[in-house]
């Protein structure tokens, strides 16, 4: 009886929380989906780690309320460890990268020795940054563009104009305030905080998911970024569910599950999200066939949709267009992929890290989204997607690009290399996440309501979120 009222869309009677844990989509799991592969799925993928954290309302004015915005700035981004670049956006020695959050600014410097450091981006004179911007660079020191005071690349003092007239100054103690550093998966991070966890402990058990995965063999072959009208948490929220696609995007009904998506919590800082493709959505009143779903499948490489392609006598959709990726992704990145599994070729396998990126290790989808508050404004946020391909076999790729800045009312299908149907995707989040920014300022209730399965990483998010804001200090 539940099944049928909960499919018919309308609310069940109040259940008891032994119970509510339990509640899913009556449609086959994913992992009753990938268990039928012909290459079945990496341990990794085949278990479950989901967790009910209450049914209790969740405030609206965490989005947008000054005072808690600020907090967050102090408690959170200030303590936390967040990634700053990919390893080869600086390959050599003086090689540096200036990274941004809200007022924040820091520069992380290649060293010499290739180790790299990481420094508040503020001259110790009066202040001014040393680095205008976000983006690369290479330099053999750190000089202020006001007065001229220059440090060399590992934070000691270089230089000092008239320095007779600072005499009060003691060189060997006007270092330039460092921040940890840290390196997983050809990324570089950066924490504030001098104490705390260490960046692994903190990614855990991220590391150990990632770790047959070659994350750090890759290259960056596209870089996105846009200004988006809402708060940094909106952002993200908007792609750690699945339960938005029935009424946002119903275009990807057709090979992708949405209902059936399953959600784990790893641990404070580490979430799941795995959807299966090539498969019917719960939600379609006429399932298509498995030759129907091949030629309908969404993966953002209009080349590689298998719309030629012909399902044969016992196969499926996913068999069929795993294969054929392998062949096609496998020549055009120079690299074997006859060993990997249906599942990481074909389907949405994304991980969230506290508090702001979200990874793909899957090959069809090969992202990396990072969302960061921007300035002093708790309703604008930078958004980026970075494309990470294979390396070829020889080790060889193309240095990374730019970002290429969308404007706001402008559609990520004008980014040099995003696809014109994932674009369109991304184009109705934008406009969610407008409607939803200003629809917390207008709520009577100021609350909102979480579904207990498919919004249950939005909660444990929120509720890390809290954890951070009420801890001392």
């Amino acid at each position: 009886m539940l099944d049928s009222i909960r499919e018919h869309g309308l609310p069940c009677a109040p259940a008891s929380d032994e119970d509510l844990a339990t509640i899913r989509c009556p449609a086959p799991s994913v992992q009753e989906i990938v268990a039928k592969d012909p290459l079945p799925p990496p341990a990794v993928l085949t278990f479950e780690q989901p967790a009910y954290l209450g049914s209790a309302p969740v405030s609206v004015d965490r989005y947008f309320d000054p005072a808690i915005f600020a907090a967050e700035i102090e408690k959170i981004w200030k303590k936390t460890w967040q990634w700053v670049c990919r390893e080869d956006h600086i390959p050599e020695p003086g090689d540096f990268y200036t990274y941004e959050v809200a007022h924040l600014s820091y520069v992380v410097v290649r060293q010499q020795d290739m180790s790299v450091k990481g420094f508040v981006n503020s001259c110790l004179h009066r202040s001014t940054k040393f680095k205008k911007g976000e983006g690369i660079g290479a330099g053999n020191d750190l000089r202020c563009p006001y007065h001229g005071w220059t440090w060399n690349n590992d934070g000691t003092l270089k230089s000092v104009p008239c320095a007779w007239d600072f005499s009060h100054l003691d060189p060997a103690k006007t270092n330039l305030p460092e921040v940890r550093v840290g390196h997983w998966g050809g990324f570089i991070f950066i924490n504030p905080a001098q104490d705390g966890p260490s960046l692994d402990e903190f990614l855990a058990p991220l590391p150990d998911h990632f770790k047959d995965w070659a994350i750090a063999d890759r290259y960056v072959s596209v870089h996105v970024a846009k200004e988006l009208p809402c708060n940094w948490k909106t952002a993200q929220e908007a792609f750690l569910e699945s339960y938005h696609v029935l009424e946002t995007h119903p275009q990807l009904l057709k090979g992708v599950g949405d209902a059936n998506v399953q959600y784990d919590c790893h641990s404070d800082h580490v979430t799941r999200f795995y959807a299966a493709s090539g498969i019917n959505s719960p939600h379609l009143a006429r399932p298509l066939t498995e030759q129907e779903l091949l030629s309908t499948m969404i993966l953002g490489d209009k080349d590689s949709r298998g719309d030629s392609l012909t399902v044969g006598e016992g196969e499926t959709a996913r068999t069929v267009m795993a294969r054929h990726l392998r062949k096609v992704m496998g020549e055009q990145y120079q690299t074997d992929l006859s060993t990997v599994s249906d599942s990481e070729m074909i389907d949405t396998i994304e991980y969230h890290v506290f508090p702001n990126m979200v990874l793909f290790p899957g090959l069809s989808l090969p992202m990396v989204y990072r969302f960061r508050p921007i300035g002093s404004d708790p309703n604008r946020t930078l958004f980026e997607i970075l494309f990470l391909r294979p390396k070829p076999a020889n080790g060889e790729a193309p240095e990374p690009p730019e970002p290429y800045h969308v404007a706001e009312m402008e559609s990520y299908a004008s980014a040099p290399g995003f696809d014109a149907a994932m674009g369109a995707v991304y184009d109705q989040d934008t406009d969610n996440l407008r409607s939803q920014q200003d629809g917390f300022r207008a709520s009577a209730t100021g609350v909102q309501h979480l579904g207990n399965y498919q919004e249950s990483r939005i909660r444990h998010f929120q509720m890390v979120v809290d954890k951070y804001l009420a801890a001392e200090g």
